[in-house]
């Protein structure tokens, strides 16, 4: 895509550092009333009256959180809001503004960076969030982006991960495990278009598990959903980094143990044929994929009969006492100790 010699390629330099900021972010929208200052000024000013503030930040770097060869620039910048504003839902927040810095090499022409920005418009219009500020400089290497996530809540309705309790239940939003297969067809066929380069991949097979990786949404409905019901959770997290991982940060966090049932775990009909296509068993890849950005959470037991129908949720098990660990319960009534297996963000 940025080899193509036929495509138009402006230097950052014939705009400068100003000149780039104000062309990319032309575009932005004010959505949020809290929003009294955005761009343009020293500091963004922000009103948020009685709500208490949330703030979350992520950094993405190319080689280690993406590969540009199969994700396109509109998508990556679309992807990267979702999974901050992800991380205010988890709060059972509203996410409210962003910041949105960039770190770009010399390799990327104006065009690219008008890609990229128009997957950050069309998050931010997506999810109602105002663009307020961020920052713009070079790289040696390649492209990083970091976005800070800023939302609001009321201070009873915050959720916290340290609030499950020995009994409450544990439920999941959406399914799991398809962002990681997704992931895999993508290197799959990058792997083979390398060996030959005129062999074009065919992926009508696999649109659910690609779009779940390259375009994902977070869950900003879950908060309104649950309200209606008529529950709060007792704890929360956002699945980032695999099932297991998230379990067992609610656990740590909570002070308790676990019982998961691998015949609750939600699983979308896709993903089992292409596990199977693949040769790998979908239980594994839905408890350690990641970047599914569903909700995890834990509630009272006295809620169960107000969730049990809906079909935006799946209980999946129950917490226990510290004491008896965390635990798959498999289809044969064993127990497999879980392990945290999913992404580390500080591995080589």
């Amino acid at each position: 895509m940025l080899e193509d010699k036929n495509q138009k390629r402006t230097s950052l330099s014939e705009l400068g550092e100003f000149g780039l900021i104000n062309h990319l972010t032309k575009h932005f929208q004010i959505n949020q009333k809290s929003t009294l200052k955005a761009i343009g000024d020293d500091a963004a000013v922000l009103d948020f009256s009685k709500n208490k503030v949330l703030i979350s930040t992520d950094l993405l770097i190319e080689g280690v959180h993406f590969d540009l060869s199969y994700m396109p620039l509109k998508h990556l910048g679309y992807k990267a809001v979702v999974a901050n504003i992800s991380d205010i839902c988890a709060m059972n927040g509203v996410p409210t503004q962003i910041t949105i810095s960039i770190a770009v090499s010399n390799r990327f022409p104006l065009e690219a960076l008008e890609e990229l920005f128009e997957g950050f418009t069309l998050a931010a219009n997506r999810y109602q969030v105002d663009v307020i500020g961020g920052d713009t400089t070079s790289s040696q290497k390649g492209l990083i982006i970091s976005i800070t996530a800023i939302g609001e809540a009321k201070f009873e309705d915050i959720v916290y991960r340290n609030g499950a309790n020995e009994t409450d239940l544990l439920v999941v939003s959406g399914d799991l495990g398809a962002a990681y297969m997704g992931l895999q067809v993508l290197e799959r066929e990058k792997q083979v278009f390398q060996v030959n380069p005129n062999n074009q991949p065919v992926l009508d097979d696999y649109t659910y598990l690609i779009e779940r990786q390259l375009k994902p949404e977070a869950r900003n409905d879950i908060k309104e959903l649950l309200e209606k019901l008529e529950i709060k959770p007792t704890s929360m997290i956002d699945i980032s980094d695999g099932l297991s991982s998230e379990i067992l940060h609610l656990c740590k966090q909570s002070n308790v143990g676990c019982h998961l049932y691998e015949e609750k775990i939600p699983i979308d009909p896709q993903l089992i044929n292409v596990c199977e296509e693949f040769n790998i068993d979908s239980t594994t890849i839905a408890l350690n994929g990641g970047e599914d950005y569903e909700l995890l959470f834990t509630i009272k037991m006295t809620d169960f009969e107000k969730i049990k129908h809906n079909p935006n949720f799946t209980v999946i098990g129950h917490m226990v006492a510290e004491s008896e660990g965390a635990h798959l319960i498999t289809r044969a009534n064993t127990q497999i100790t879980l392990k945290a297996r999913g992404w580390n963000a500080i591995e080589s």
